[in-house]
């Protein structure tokens, strides 16, 4: 039986250090392309090529197109292929993210993953979730080791809009929730293997940060403020959240996310952590969780503006055949469902689905 515990080789986390950076990626390599979508790139990623040149290095900017699929990563490894390119630079979020870790692995060289949101689990990870050309989950791809460096600037961050940072805050909130089904049934993580202790505390500190500090970080957010509640928020989001879920497992909840990705219509204008957060209290019906534990995650859901009904999800009057397109493919044989502690049925997951939407609607009316 054996237990495996992934972590990135270096995590620096802190305002300003991304213009403090430069070492850190001459570390990897003197050529760089760096991946950004458009976006991120005019807000920081042209100031960040400028200050990486000044320093010496050569850096090759790449637009990135905006989805994490293999038609884009071929696309972009082509280039960095071309150019010789020593490292990858993903600067910005999840998607981006994922897709610079990929094509550093096509390319079989170092990846520095920046994130410009502390809106997913992703950067830590050696994993990346791909998705069509059109948006759908298409699968999880692995790597055989973690990024060679996470860098996140908290300013950065808490210049960032608020409703992301309350999605990397929903994405997390589902690590230790996925971790304990997975330890309940015995089964593997995502790195193949039985969890670590190490893991487990991971992800259970991950949620008790969560609660202590995430309103208070949201809140400085809104104001674009990176006080200490918001460091400590970035570190769960990201670092606690990345290894926690890694190193602990999921269930549930993702496969809750993946399965949304059948559905088409305005759904798609909601972040990863949206329909995380969705599918966390999913997972709790699912578990039969009672009234005090599920409002306690329903309550701090509702205070960070996620969604808690169909209605929130842009779904209302879904019908039940569209709901067991939703479950028919969060329970699909390659997804996480199989992780939970017993079996879950397509109409389980419509019938928890139903659960979530009909509780929360009925509590916001009493509250």
């Amino acid at each position: 039986m054996t237990r495996i515990f992934g972590s990135p080789s270096t995590y620096v986390q802190g305002a300003g250090s991304l213009f403090q950076s430069a070492s850190y990626i001459q570390s990897l390599g003197n050529h760089a392309l760096l991946l950004a979508d458009q976006i991120v790139f005019d807000l920081v990623g042209k100031q960040y090529c400028d200050y990486l040149t000044k320093e010496g290095l050569t850096v090759q900017p790449v637009i990135f197109n905006g989805e994490a699929s293999d038609n884009e990563i071929v696309r972009v490894g082509a280039l960095g292929k071309q150019a010789q390119t020593q490292v990858i630079i993903g600067l910005g979020g999840g998607k981006t993210l994922d897709s610079a870790k990929a094509i550093a692995d096509d390319l079989k060289i170092a990846v520095a993953i920046l994130p410009t949101l502390a809106s997913t689990d992703a950067p830590c990870s050696r994993l990346s979730v791909l998705y069509t050309d059109d948006g759908a989950f298409a699968k999880y791809r692995f790597y055989d080791q973690n990024p060679n460096l996470v860098l996140v600037d908290t300013k950065v961050v808490a210049d960032a809009p608020a409703r992301l940072f309350a999605s990397g805050i929903a994405d997390a909130l589902a690590t230790n929730i996925e971790a304990q089904a997975v330890a309940k049934g015995s089964n593997d993580t995502m790195l193949g293997a039985k969890q670590t202790a190490v893991g487990i505390a991971i992800a259970e500190e991950c949620e008790a940060t969560l609660f202590e500090y995430g309103i208070e970080a949201y809140a400085s957010v809104q104001n674009h403020v990176a006080s200490k509640a918001v460091e400590n928020v970035v570190e769960a989001n990201t670092l606690m959240s990345g290894l926690g879920f890694e190193s602990g497992g999921l269930a549930a909840a993702h496969a809750i996310h993946n399965g949304l990705t059948a559905l088409t219509g305005d759904i798609h204008h909601m972040t990863h952590g949206e329909k995380v957060a969705f599918g966390t209290l999913t997972q709790l019906f699912l578990e039969g969780a009672d009234q005090a534990r599920f409002e306690k995650y329903l309550k701090f859901d509702l205070e960070l503006g996620l969604p808690t009904t169909f209605a929130d999800l842009h779904i209302d009057g879904i019908s039940d055949a569209d709901l067991l397109k939703v479950g028919t493919l969060a329970t699909a044989s390659e997804d996480t469902m199989q992780q939970m502690p017993f079996e879950v049925t397509p109409e389980d997951v419509v019938q928890a689905m139903k659960g979530v939407d009909t509780y929360s609607r009925y509590y916001q009316r009493k509250h």
